[in-house]
């Protein structure tokens, strides 16, 4: 387990929601934190080095942004590696995970609209060789899953 020093909490305290959206990000979160960018994108990326943070960015409602959806493939545990790879070279997939279930691997796909989502989902199909379940969002729901990190018992740097 990875012990956090008091940049660490601040860091993923102050910036697990409300991400800065401006060209340098990286820097505005150092400003805030009054440290330097190359601090803060060392600290992010020892961070999911040891797995504290699996991802760093934005958050998209992308059913506002264009079309997007969650699919699944049933794939033998042998190709399961290969076939997740060859997901995660296509454009638009934002998630790819693993599941304990017939429909082995489940991914979101995005596209700028909903025939070149079709396009992107119809083109795995046929470099696999095998059919994708479609499942469309039917209605959202947002979850925060955001909660507070302690850090001023212990000394900022």
């Amino acid at each position: 387990m990875a012990e956090l020093d008091a940049l660490d909490r601040r860091l993923i305290d102050a910036f697990q929601r409300d991400l800065p959206l401006c060209p340098r990000p990286f820097a505005a979160m150092a400003e805030r934190l009054g440290v330097s960018e190359a601090q803060v994108v060392q600290r992010l990326q020892a961070l999911q080095r040891c797995e504290v943070l699996s991802r760093v960015g934005p958050v998209f409602d992308h059913a506002r942004a264009g079309a997007s959806l969650l699919a699944a493939v049933s794939v033998p545990e042998a190709e399961r590696d290969a076939v997740a790879a060859a997901i995660n070279r296509s454009p638009g997939v934002n998630h790819n995970y693993a599941r304990e279930h017939d429909f082995n691997l489940w991914f979101v796909m995005t596209a700028a609209d909903e025939n070149q989502l079709e396009a992107r989902l119809e083109a795995l199909e046929e470099e696999f060789g095998r059919p994708l379940l479609r499942l469309p969002m039917v209605e959202g729901y947002h979850i925060d899953l955001g909660f507070p990190i302690p850090w001023d018992e212990l000394e900022a740097p």
